[in-house]
């Protein structure tokens, strides 16, 4: 796969809770941001299949799903979304969160994104987040978010196996937002990352079109 096929992307990292999801859904109203949340594609997976039942058993105990399942579920999740036009590669920068969440996957999506940066969201306070996923669960009856045990199991797994991804990449292409401030204030910050890079992509663009011409 060459570089021109590969989907431009800045993944939103982050611990359970820490607002990836919020961000990203305020973002995908951005012309010219796509965001997918692996976590949603796998919760809309009919749950009577195979796919949705192994999913399942992996998430119901705040588990990671097994690398080559992700891997499969989120490219036939792209692909659909491009064939409907709703993700459109040359237009858009895709805003990925909930991959890679381990190392492994980190060399996984090599051969199927172009990392341009990472949004690193923090919060030094964990049982706030903690109540942010129970708050989540009810708001929007995620089953997932319901159990606390559940909720502290994957917080266990964020620090043992998905945040060393971090030391996968360059520090310079990760940028560091403090998610305890307001929705706006970290918007704010995302967005003074972000627009460079969507203005690189589209003179890029540009460039491209000038020489079809």
């Amino acid at each position: 796969m060459t570089n021109a096929n590969l989907y431009r992307c800045v993944p939103l990292f982050g611990p359970p809770g820490v607002g990836k999801g919020t961000q990203g859904g305020i973002l995908a109203h951005i012309p010219g941001f796509f965001h997918l949340s692996v976590g949603d594609v796998f919760r809309s997976i009919d749950i009577g299949s195979p796919n949705g039942r192994e999913v399942y058993k992996h998430i119901s105990k705040g588990e990671l799903v097994p690398d080559d399942l992700t891997i499969k579920i989120w490219r036939k999740a792209v692909d659909a979304y491009v064939s409907l036009s709703w993700f459109k590669p040359r237009e858009d920068l895709l805003i990925l969160d909930g991959m890679p969440r381990n190392v492994h996957q980190v060399e996984m999506i090599r051969n199927h994104l172009e990392i341009h940066r990472i949004i690193y969201l923090k919060c030094s306070d964990e049982e706030d987040m903690i109540h942010r996923i129970r708050r989540r669960a009810i708001r929007e009856n995620r089953t997932d978010d319901a159990n606390e045990d559940i909720i502290r199991r994957r917080f266990d797994v964020y620090r043992e196996v998905t945040a060393p991804v971090l030391q996968q990449y360059d520090p310079a292409i990760i940028h560091e937002v403090d998610a305890n401030g307001s929705p706006a204030e970290v918007l704010h910050s995302i967005l003074d990352c972000l627009i460079p890079v969507q203005n690189e992509l589209f003179d890029a663009n540009r460039r491209e079109e000038e020489l079809e011409e």
